[in-house]
C-alpha cells in the first residue's frame, strides 16, 4: 500500500507580475480553502519566478501552501557570482523547496548532470529540499532511451551526493516531449519510468526507494490528474501552465486528495 503523501507543486516558470501574482494567490486561497480537509493529506508549493518569491510568501501567509525556487545556484555561500542566487537567499524570503535540473535548464542553459548533482547538494547544504527533474527527449523516447537516459540522470545524483540524500529531496519525471506541447504521457507510460526510477533507487537502498515521492511533470491538468495520481508509483505532479490558473490548480490538489 502507497502510504507516501502527495504532493502538488506549481511552477511559474517566466509568468508573472505583482498585479497577477496576487490574484492568483487570491484565488488559490480561496479555492483550498473551499476544499477543506481534503487539503491536509495533499502538500502543496508554489515557485514563483525569484523576484517575486518574498511577496508571493507573505501573500500565502498561513495558506498551508508552501514556497518553492525554480533554481539555485551550485555554489553554498555568498561571493562573486553575478546573477546568481545562493540557497541561504532563498531560504531567507521564505523558501522551503527549490526546483534542479528542470528539462528547460538542462536544454536552454547547458546544465549538464554533474551541474545538476552539484545544484542538489547545495539545496540540501542550504537547508532546501531539491526536487530533482529528469526526462527523455521525444528523440531519446523514439529510440528507446528512456531507462538509459533517466537512470543517467538519477545515477549522477546519487554518486555525487550518496542515495541518502535522494531521501531527503523529491524526484519530478517529466518526459520533456510532454512539457508545453499539450501531450502527456499516458498514465501507464508514467507509471513505467516512475516504477524504474524507484527500481534503480531500490539497487542501492529499497527503503529510500519506497519512501521516495516521484512526482509527474508533463502537461498535468485537472482532465488528467487522478487518472495519472491512481498509478502506485506516481505522488502528484509538477505543474506548469495549469499552475497559472487558481481554478485549475486547486482542481489538480483535489485530484491529489481522493
Amino acid at each position: 500500500m502507497n502510504t507516501r503523501r502527495p504532493m502538488v507543486a506549481g511552477n511559474w516558470k517566466m509568468y508573472g507580475s505583482h498585479a497577477a501574482n496576487a490574484a492568483l494567490v487570491e484565488g488559490l486561497r480561496e479555492g483550498l480553502a473551499s476544499l477543506g480537509a481534503a487539503t491536509d493529506a495533499v502538500d502543496t508549493l508554489v515557485c514563483p519566478p525569484f523576484v517575486y518569491l518574498a511577496a508571493v510568501a507573505g501573500q500565502l501567509g498561513d495558506s498551508g501552501v508552501a514556497v518553492g525556487a525554480q533554481n539555485l545556484c551550485a555554489e553554498t555561500g555568498q561571493g562573486a557570482y553575478t546573477g546568481e542566487i545562493a540557497g541561504q537567499m532563498l531560504r531567507e524570503v521564505g523558501c522551503s523547496h527549490v526546483i534542479v535540473g528542470h528539462s528547460e535548464r538542462r536544454a536552454l542553459y547547458g546544465e549538464n548532470d554533474e551541474l545538476v548533482a552539484r545544484k542538489y547538494a547545495a539545496a540540501l547544504a542550504t537547508g532546501l529540499t531539491p526536487i530533482l527533474c529528469v526526462g527523455e527527449t521525444l528523440q531519446e523516447r523514439d529510440a528507446g532511451s528512456t531507462s538509459a537516459v533517466v537512470a543517467r540522470q538519477v545515477d549522477a545524483v546519487i554518486a555525487h551526493c550518496g542515495v541518502a540524500a535522494l531521501g531527503r529531496g523529491l524526484i519530478a519525471y517529466e518526459p520533456v516531449w510532454a512539457i508545453g506541447t499539450g501531450r502527456t504521457a499516458t498514465p501507464t507510460q508514467a507509471q513505467e519510468v516512475h516504477a524504474f526510477i524507484r527500481g534503480r533507487i531500490a539497487e542501492h537502498d529499497a527503503i529510500i526507494a519506497g519512501s521516495l515521492r516521484v512526482l509527474y511533470g508533463g502537461s498535468v491538468k485537472a482532465g488528467n490528474a487522478r487518472e495519472l495520481f491512481a498509478m502506485p508509483d506516481v505522488d502528484g505532479g509538477l505543474v506548469g501552465g495549469a499552475s497559472l490558473k487558481a481554478e485549475e490548480f486547486v482542481a489538480i490538489v483535489a485530484a491529489a486528495a481522493v
